[in-house]
C-alpha cells in the first residue's frame, strides 16, 4: 500500500525512480494499492493524475479519503436516500458522494463560494442535512464554516465528519494547510470533535479490507507521514516503511525528541528500492 504525495510525487513532478519500483513489484506479482488521503480528486481523476505522470495504475487501485467518505455515509451511516449531506470539499468529494448514491449541498456550489458576509436572516436551515462532511476547500470561506456550523448545532442527530484530519500537505513548491486545518475552526467553535475518515482511521481500512481480500501479516504500508501513514499501517497491523522524500525528515525519528511512532523500515526515497531488484 502507497500513499503519494510525497511517495510517489510532489505535486506533478515524479520521485526519482518511483516507476521503476512499482514495476519491478508488480513484476514479482505483488498486488498494489494507493492509499490517499488527498479528498480534493475523485478515484477517477486521481487515476488521470497516474496517467499524466505514467504511473500504472487502475481505479479499483486508488483508495482515496473522498471515496472512503462516501461508502462511509452510504454502508456505514446507512444515510437515508431522502437525507443530504451538506459539504465542505471539493469536486472530487461530490463526485464520490454521487457515486455512492448520496445527496448532498454545498461544496461548490456557486452560492456557497462566495466572500460576500454571510448573515442568518436569510439562511434557511435544511431539515433534511444529516451530516456535515469536510475536507480540503481551497475556496474554504465564512459562508461555509457558517452554514457547517448551524447544521451541526440546529439539526438534531447531524453527524460531523472530515475526510482526514491532515495538519500540512506538500506541494511541488513546499508545505500547505491541509484538510485538518479547514476543518478547525468547526472543531474549536464547536467544541467537538469529528469522526474522521481517513488515515490513520481505521475507516479507512475497514473499505479496503471491504473491496480487497490481503494478509496484513504479508502487507506493508510506505509513506513519508508518521502520524497518519505509519500509525495506519501499524493499527491495521501492516508492516511499515517510511520514505523520507515528504513530511517526516530524519530529525523526526531520532534523537531526544524523536517521535515515538518507529516505522518498521527507513529508507531515503521509494527509488532506493530499485537496488534490491534481482536479490
Amino acid at each position: 500500500m502507497f500513499d503519494c504525495d510525497g511517495v510517489l510525487w510532489h505535486g506533478d513532478r515524479l520521485i526519482e525512480g518511483a516507476v521503476e519500483v512499482l514495476e519491478i513489484l508488480r513484476k514479482r506479482g505483488k498486488r498494489i494499492l494507493f492509499v490517499t488521503n488527498n479528498a480534493s480528486k475523485s478515484r477517477k481523476s486521481y487515476k488521470a493524475k497516474f496517467d499524466h505522470l505514467g504511473v500504472e495504475a487502475s481505479v479499483e487501485e486508488i483508495y482515496g479519503s473522498a471515496y472512503a467518505s462516501a461508502v462511509y455515509i452510504s454502508s456505514v451511516m446507512k444515510l437515508p436516500k431522502d437525507k443530504k449531506v451538506y459539504v465542505i470539499g471539493m469536486a472530487g468529494i461530490e463526485e464520490e458522494l454521487r457515486e455512492e448514491g448520496v445527496s448532498f449541498i454545498g461544496g461548490t456550489d456557486p452560492a456557497d463560494c462566495t466572500l460576500e458576509p454571510f448573515s442568518l436572516s436569510s439562511f434557511s436551515l435544511d431539515p433534511d442535512v444529516q451530516a456535515v462532511l469536510c475536507g480540503l476547500d481551497l475556496s474554504v470561506n465564512y459562508t461555509k464554516l457558517s452554514k457547517a456550523f448551524q447544521y451541526l448545532t440546529r439539526n438534531p442527530g447531524c453527524q460531523f465528519l472530515v475526510t482526514n484530519e491532515d495538519s500540512t500537505f506538500p506541494s511541488a513548491n513546499g508545505l500547505l494547510p491541509g484538510a485538518g486545518a479547514i476543518s478547525a475552526p468547526l472543531r474549536f467553535a464547536l467544541e467537538r470533535d469529528p469522526i474522521s475518515i481517513g488515515k490513520p482511521a481505521k475507516t479507512m481500512l475497514d473499505c479496503i479490507q471491504a473491496k480487497v481480500k490481503f494478509d496484513p501479516e504479508r502487507t506493508i504500508m510506505v509513506g513519508d507521514r508518521l502520524n497518519t501513514d505509519i500509525l495506519f499501517g501499524q493499527a491495521g497491523g501492516l508492516a511499515t516503511l517510511l520514505v523520507l522524500t515528504g513530511i517526516t525528515s530524519k530529525q523526526d525519528i531520532t534523537g531526544a525528541n524523536a517521535s515515538p511512532i518507529v516505522p518498521d523500515y527507513v529508507t531515503q526515497s521509494i527509488g532506493d528500492l530499485r537496488v534490491v531488484d534481482g536479490q
